[in-house]
């Protein structure tokens, strides 16, 4: 099967959806399938409408995958009848984000007009497919394949997480690249407001919006927190898995995700995780047993559930070896992956 595959950018871009997008690419070659990257220039949302008047499908493929990100590049593409049936992975909307009414309104014109010029959808959640069906108000052909979480392996022993909970010091792990909306102004909200020790490591690029880290770390600066609060930008594996076998739960309150692929890696080393209401975390975490979920941008409780792990250790040693039993439970990505070529076999049978 020759197959292609449309993102914006380089395939090693850091990011839990390019993270499933090359693990979905290595899974295809090495199952005997051509895949051939075409990949676009990253550049504003403007500029990416103004692809629809130059990029055409390219020729010679059985298949083509693209990226949901790359929608506004695309639909002038997809416009008409298909050489071969046209794919779109959807990791999450653009329009599911938090962001003014009316630009959201803008942003969904644009993004049903791509969703209705594919042929079908392979998603991260079930989640994402319910949105994109109440977009279209119907169904078409597509799968369910949940992302990868399972590049650390089994991490940590019952026994490391006892003894980690008693720690005096409660560590949080913020893994994420520094953009609003993975909402890292919300951790720094509720830091402000604890008395309780607490260290904050912060491990995700200052690159994806500069302007937002530079507040966000005028914001550690001028009001305490620089003693709490540490940057690392992005890490490589060796040192991620030393700050996740560090930490004591994760925080990632984004005001939207499609998944939530770093969830469950932090759960694999027992990390209760907190992520909000809007979008799949909750089909990650379960509220009360391994992790909280709050609505978007609601420092205060976000306070109240890191006060009360600070002071209850013995809550947070169960929420964590509850983590791990959830990271455990989840389906492993070979299985997801084969789903995956099954469904475009038979798109183009």
């Amino acid at each position: 099967m020759k197959i292609g595959l449309v993102i914006y950018r380089s395939l090693d871009t850091v990011s839990g959806g390019y993270l499933y997008d090359r693990k979905l690419v290595e899974y295809l070659r090495a199952q005997g399938d051509t895949v051939e990257i075409i990949s676009l220039p990253w550049r504003n949302y403007a500029a990416h409408l103004m692809d629809n008047f130059r990029f055409r499908l390219p020729p010679d493929l059985d298949i083509l995958i693209q990226d949901e990100l790359n929608h506004p590049s695309l639909i002038g593409a997809n416009v008409g009848k298909h050489p071969y049936p046209v794919i779109s992975l959807v990791h999450h909307l653009r329009s599911s984000e938090l962001r003014p009414k009316w630009q959201n309104t803008f942003y969904r014109v644009i993004e049903k007009k791509y969703l209705q010029s594919v042929d079908g959808f392979i998603f991260n959640s079930k989640t994402t497919k319910s949105v994109v069906n109440e977009y279209l108000k119907r169904r078409e052909p597509s799968v369910v394949a949940y992302p990868p979480t399972e590049r650390f392996g089994e991490a940590i022993s019952e026994e490391e997480i006892r003894k980690r909970a008693q720690n005096n010091e409660l560590r949080i792990l913020f893994l994420g690249n520094v953009i609003y909306r993975k909402g890292l102004h919300t951790l720094l909200g509720a830091v402000k407001r604890q008395r309780s020790k607490i260290r904050v490591d912060v491990v995700g690029s200052l690159n994806g919006e500069p302007k937002y880290a530079y507040e966000t770390g005028r914001y550690v600066l001028t009001h305490g927190l620089s003693s709490q609060v540490a940057f690392h930008s992005s890490l490589d594996d060796t040192s991620l898995i030393q700050k996740l076998k560090q930490s004591h739960v994760l925080v990632v309150p984004s005001s939207y995700e499609g998944f939530g692929i770093v969830y469950l890696e932090g759960m694999g080393f027992g990390l209760p995780a907190i992520g909000t209401t809007a979008g799949a975390a909750n089909e990650i975490i379960t509220h009360g047993e391994n992790g909280y979920l709050i609505k978007p941008d609601d420092d205060v409780s976000l306070a109240n559930h890191l006060r009360e792990l600070a002071n209850n250790r013995e809550l947070l040693s169960r929420l964590s070896l509850n983590a791990v039993k959830r990271y455990q439970s989840q389906p492993k990505w070979d299985e997801a992956a084969k789903n995956i070529r099954e469904f475009l076999y038979r798109m183009i049978s």
